[in-house]
């Protein structure tokens, strides 16, 4: 008869169940693995193949007992990094989006909002597009993979230990948040230096020609210009979104 100890059981399910938590609690937060039209049990399936693969790098990992004290800062540990991975992921697109309510402030579209249901908030249709793109563009710079890697090398840098806390205190993610509004301007200020070089012009041009309606004809040439100018930079658009992305990357892959 086939019989197995309860070390032996641990030592089994101890290096798949603390990176399966990880992997989860990424797919809880970040963008693309977040989304509502994927099933819960195609995301629970697809962190456990993720977690099953990972064994072949993932060495030299701490057994921790299912049924002791440490399991619950093992847990609030993974939960804790899988979370703190999913936000940094999330910033990259929130500084893309707040770069097209810049925009959409300079050509006045911003009036044109609706309720998103992802952030539960009022978005422009400015900000709206360039979400939409962001994503677009995680999709092609093979971003989910990124992800991915940085979940697994992860684990180099904070190990399943149990010490949440002290993983919270290497992760420095306010440094990454203090670079969202500087990447956002970046982003926009093409668009922004554009819109405000014409209305520079029809505040010119409202100055020789009074008797013209200046807010008549200001709305269209403004909203024209500015479909123009995001056509021409949208180009320009996946560099500062791939720097973004490792940036938020190396947080978590670098050594510590």
């Amino acid at each position: 008869m086939i019989t197995f100890t309860e070390a032996q059981l641990v030592a089994w399910l101890s290096p798949i169940l603390w990176p399966f938590l990880r992997v989860l609690a990424v797919f809880t937060v970040a963008p693309v693995f977040s989304m509502r039209a994927i099933p819960m049990r195609v995301k629970v399936g697809l962190a456990f193949l993720v977690a099953l693969c990972a064994q072949a790098v993932l060495t030299n990992q701490p057994v921790i007992s299912v049924n002791g004290r440490e399991a619950l800062g093992a847990v609030a540990q993974q939960v804790t990094v899988g979370l703190a991975i999913g936000f940094a992921v999330r910033l990259v697109f929130s500084a893309v989006e707040l770069a097209g309510e810049l925009i959409g402030l300079q050509m006045g579209l911003n009036f044109a909002s609706f309720f998103d249901p992802a952030s539960n908030a009022q978005v422009s249709a400015v900000a709206r597009f360039f979400g939409h793109m962001a994503t677009l563009l995680f999709v092609v710079i093979n971003g989910h993979l990124m992800v991915l890697m940085a979940v697994v090398k992860s684990f180099d840098s904070f190990p399943a230990d149990g010490s949440f806390l002290q993983a919270l205190g290497q992760m420095h993610l306010h440094e990454l948040g203090a670079s969202l509004f500087s990447s956002a301007l970046w982003i926009a200020l093409p668009m922004i230096a554009l819109l405000t070089f014409v209305n520079l012009t029809l505040g010119i041009i409202s100055r020789v020609a009074p008797q013209m309606n200046i807010y008549a004809v200001g709305f269209p040439v403004t909203l024209t210009v500015g479909l123009l100018g995001i056509a021409a930079t949208l180009p320009m658009l996946e560099q500062p979104v791939l720097t973004l992305m490792q940036q938020a990357m190396d947080i978590f892959a670098a050594p510590r």
